[in-house]
Protein backbone atom coordinates (compact mmCIF):
# COMPACT_ATOMS: atom_id res chain seq x y z
CA UNK A 1 0.00 0.00 0.00
CA UNK A 2 1.42 3.13 -0.99
CA UNK A 3 0.16 6.19 1.27
CA UNK A 4 0.21 9.71 0.95
CA UNK A 5 0.10 10.89 4.45
CA UNK A 6 -0.83 14.66 3.43
CA UNK A 7 -3.59 13.63 1.52
CA UNK A 8 -4.41 10.70 3.36
CA UNK A 9 -4.63 9.10 -0.82
CA UNK A 10 -3.80 5.45 -0.80
CA UNK A 11 -2.44 3.30 -4.19
CA UNK A 12 -2.86 -0.29 -4.34
CA UNK A 13 0.82 -2.05 -5.26
CA UNK A 14 1.03 -5.31 -6.59
CA UNK A 15 2.82 -7.97 -4.36
CA UNK A 16 1.89 -11.48 -5.82
CA UNK A 17 4.08 -13.08 -7.54
CA UNK A 18 4.07 -17.27 -6.40
CA UNK A 19 8.35 -16.89 -6.41
CA UNK A 20 8.39 -14.39 -4.01
CA UNK A 21 7.94 -14.31 -0.15
CA UNK A 22 8.21 -11.97 2.88
CA UNK A 23 10.91 -12.69 5.47
CA UNK A 24 10.00 -11.18 8.91
CA UNK A 25 12.51 -11.64 11.89
CA UNK A 26 12.21 -10.23 15.46
CA UNK A 27 15.73 -9.54 16.75
CA UNK A 28 13.87 -9.58 19.84
CA UNK A 29 15.22 -7.04 21.82
CA UNK A 30 13.41 -3.42 22.50
CA UNK A 31 16.09 -0.52 23.48
CA UNK A 32 14.30 2.04 25.94
CA UNK A 33 13.71 4.96 24.10
CA UNK A 34 14.10 7.68 27.13
CA UNK A 35 15.88 10.42 25.67
CA UNK A 36 12.74 11.60 23.36
CA UNK A 37 14.59 10.36 19.98
CA UNK A 38 11.56 11.12 18.09
CA UNK A 39 10.51 14.46 19.13
CA UNK A 40 14.10 15.33 18.68
CA UNK A 41 14.04 14.21 15.33
CA UNK A 42 11.23 15.94 14.31
CA UNK A 43 12.51 19.02 15.38
CA UNK A 44 15.33 18.26 13.84
CA UNK A 45 13.59 17.61 10.34
CA UNK A 46 11.10 21.31 11.00
CA UNK A 47 14.30 22.91 11.36
CA UNK A 48 15.82 21.67 8.52
CA UNK A 49 12.75 22.76 6.32
CA UNK A 50 12.95 26.25 7.79
CA UNK A 51 16.35 26.85 6.46
CA UNK A 52 15.26 25.76 3.00
CA UNK A 53 12.12 27.66 3.18
CA UNK A 54 9.51 24.68 2.96
CA UNK A 55 6.52 24.01 4.66
CA UNK A 56 8.08 20.34 5.11
CA UNK A 57 10.59 18.10 3.83
CA UNK A 58 8.14 16.88 1.58
CA UNK A 59 8.16 19.51 -0.41
CA UNK A 60 12.24 19.65 -0.58
CA UNK A 61 14.63 18.43 -3.51
CA UNK A 62 17.57 16.65 -2.76
CA UNK A 63 19.46 19.10 -4.78
CA UNK A 64 17.59 21.76 -2.88
CA UNK A 65 19.12 20.43 0.37
CA UNK A 66 22.89 20.16 -0.93
CA UNK A 67 23.08 23.38 -2.16
CA UNK A 68 21.82 24.50 1.09
CA UNK A 69 24.12 22.42 2.98
CA UNK A 70 26.29 24.81 4.44
CA UNK A 71 23.81 26.66 6.53
CA UNK A 72 22.97 23.34 8.31
CA UNK A 73 24.45 21.87 11.39
CA UNK A 74 25.43 18.28 10.21
CA UNK A 75 22.78 16.56 12.61
CA UNK A 76 19.67 18.27 10.81
CA UNK A 77 21.66 17.72 6.89
CA UNK A 78 21.75 14.35 7.73
CA UNK A 79 17.53 13.85 9.76
CA UNK A 80 16.84 15.70 6.19
CA UNK A 81 18.82 13.56 4.01
CA UNK A 82 17.42 10.52 5.14
CA UNK A 83 13.76 12.06 5.09
CA UNK A 84 14.13 13.42 0.89
CA UNK A 85 15.95 10.24 0.08
CA UNK A 86 13.56 8.28 1.80
CA UNK A 87 10.75 9.81 0.25
CA UNK A 88 11.85 9.31 -3.32
CA UNK A 89 13.22 5.41 -2.68
CA UNK A 90 9.40 4.66 -1.72
CA UNK A 91 7.52 6.01 -4.62
CA UNK A 92 10.16 4.33 -6.57
CA UNK A 93 9.77 1.38 -4.77
CA UNK A 94 6.33 1.00 -5.61
CA UNK A 95 6.87 1.22 -9.19
CA UNK A 96 9.90 -1.89 -8.65
CA UNK A 97 7.33 -3.78 -7.16
CA UNK A 98 4.17 -3.35 -9.78
CA UNK A 99 7.03 -4.08 -12.27
CA UNK A 100 8.17 -7.24 -10.60
CA UNK A 101 11.90 -5.48 -10.39
CA UNK A 102 13.21 -7.66 -7.22
CA UNK A 103 17.09 -7.19 -8.08
CA UNK A 104 16.25 -3.33 -7.56
CA UNK A 105 13.27 -3.14 -5.13
CA UNK A 106 16.18 -5.24 -2.95
CA UNK A 107 19.10 -1.94 -3.50
CA UNK A 108 16.24 0.03 -2.52
CA UNK A 109 15.90 -1.81 1.06
CA UNK A 110 18.91 -1.95 1.79
CA UNK A 111 19.86 1.60 0.89
CA UNK A 112 16.71 2.55 3.09
CA UNK A 113 18.47 0.52 5.78
CA UNK A 114 21.63 2.58 5.71
CA UNK A 115 19.98 5.87 5.49
CA UNK A 116 17.84 4.61 8.79
CA UNK A 117 20.89 3.54 10.48
CA UNK A 118 23.30 6.42 9.17
CA UNK A 119 21.40 9.76 9.00
CA UNK A 120 18.26 9.05 11.16
CA UNK A 121 20.52 6.78 13.32
CA UNK A 122 17.38 4.78 14.52
CA UNK A 123 18.95 1.40 14.04
CA UNK A 124 20.91 -0.89 16.49
CA UNK A 125 23.18 -3.48 16.72
CA UNK A 126 21.02 -6.27 16.41
CA UNK A 127 19.16 -4.79 13.67
CA UNK A 128 22.06 -4.36 11.68
CA UNK A 129 22.90 -7.95 12.11
CA UNK A 130 20.29 -9.48 10.86
CA UNK A 131 20.56 -6.91 7.73
CA UNK A 132 24.03 -7.98 7.45
CA UNK A 133 23.39 -11.33 7.21
CA UNK A 134 20.87 -11.54 4.77
CA UNK A 135 22.58 -9.27 2.63
CA UNK A 136 26.13 -11.56 2.97
CA UNK A 137 23.23 -14.26 1.61
CA UNK A 138 22.33 -11.96 -1.38
CA UNK A 139 20.11 -12.70 -4.46
CA UNK A 140 22.52 -15.57 -5.55
CA UNK A 141 21.00 -17.26 -2.10
CA UNK A 142 17.71 -15.97 -2.51
CA UNK A 143 17.60 -12.91 -0.66
CA UNK A 144 16.74 -9.60 -2.72
CA UNK A 145 16.97 -6.92 0.11
CA UNK A 146 16.69 -6.35 3.62
CA UNK A 147 15.56 -3.61 6.41
CA UNK A 148 14.75 -2.52 9.39
CA UNK A 149 11.28 -1.88 10.11
CA UNK A 150 9.41 -0.21 12.46
CA UNK A 151 9.96 2.20 15.04
CA UNK A 152 13.42 1.24 14.86
CA UNK A 153 16.01 1.04 18.13
CA UNK A 154 14.85 -3.29 18.52
CA UNK A 155 12.13 -4.55 16.71
CA UNK A 156 11.76 -6.56 13.11
CA UNK A 157 13.53 -6.58 9.90
CA UNK A 158 11.69 -7.68 6.97
CA UNK A 159 13.66 -9.11 3.64
CA UNK A 160 12.30 -9.68 0.17
CA UNK A 161 13.36 -13.61 -0.62
CA UNK A 162 12.81 -16.48 -3.00
CA UNK A 163 9.91 -18.21 -1.85
CA UNK A 164 11.81 -21.53 -2.49
CA UNK A 165 14.45 -20.58 -0.64
CA UNK A 166 12.68 -18.87 2.52
CA UNK A 167 12.95 -21.36 5.26
CA UNK A 168 16.63 -22.06 4.48
CA UNK A 169 16.94 -18.50 4.45
CA UNK A 170 15.63 -18.01 7.98
CA UNK A 171 17.15 -20.86 9.38
CA UNK A 172 20.30 -19.65 8.34
CA UNK A 173 19.83 -16.20 9.38
CA UNK A 174 18.47 -16.79 12.66
CA UNK A 175 20.96 -19.77 13.79
CA UNK A 176 23.85 -17.01 12.77
CA UNK A 177 22.74 -14.11 14.52
CA UNK A 178 21.72 -16.09 17.71
CA UNK A 179 25.43 -16.95 17.44
CA UNK A 180 26.82 -13.77 17.06
CA UNK A 181 24.52 -12.10 19.71
CA UNK A 182 23.52 -14.66 22.02
CA UNK A 183 19.73 -13.79 21.30
CA UNK A 184 16.94 -16.70 20.23
CA UNK A 185 15.78 -14.58 17.15
CA UNK A 186 11.84 -15.22 16.19
CA UNK A 187 10.95 -15.51 12.73
CA UNK A 188 7.75 -16.27 9.89
CA UNK A 189 7.46 -15.96 6.23
CA UNK A 190 4.38 -14.43 5.37
CA UNK A 191 2.88 -12.93 1.95
CA UNK A 192 0.51 -10.21 0.96
CA UNK A 193 -3.04 -10.68 1.29
CA UNK A 194 -6.07 -9.11 1.65
CA UNK A 195 -7.22 -7.14 4.57
CA UNK A 196 -10.22 -7.48 7.34
CA UNK A 197 -13.09 -7.13 5.29
CA UNK A 198 -16.63 -7.87 5.32
CA UNK A 199 -17.65 -11.60 4.51
CA UNK A 200 -21.71 -12.30 3.80
CA UNK A 201 -22.37 -15.45 4.90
Amino acid sequence: LLLDCRTHDTVQVRLDDPAVAVLIINTNVRHELSGGEYAQRRRQCEEAAKALGVRSLRDASMEQLMSSKERLDPVVLRRAHHIIGEIARTTDAAAKLENGDWLAMGKLMHASHVSLRDDYEVSCEELDVLVDLAGEIGPVGGVFGSRMTGGGFGGCTVSLVEAGKAQAIQAEVCLRYQEQTGIEPSAFVTRPGLGSRAVKV
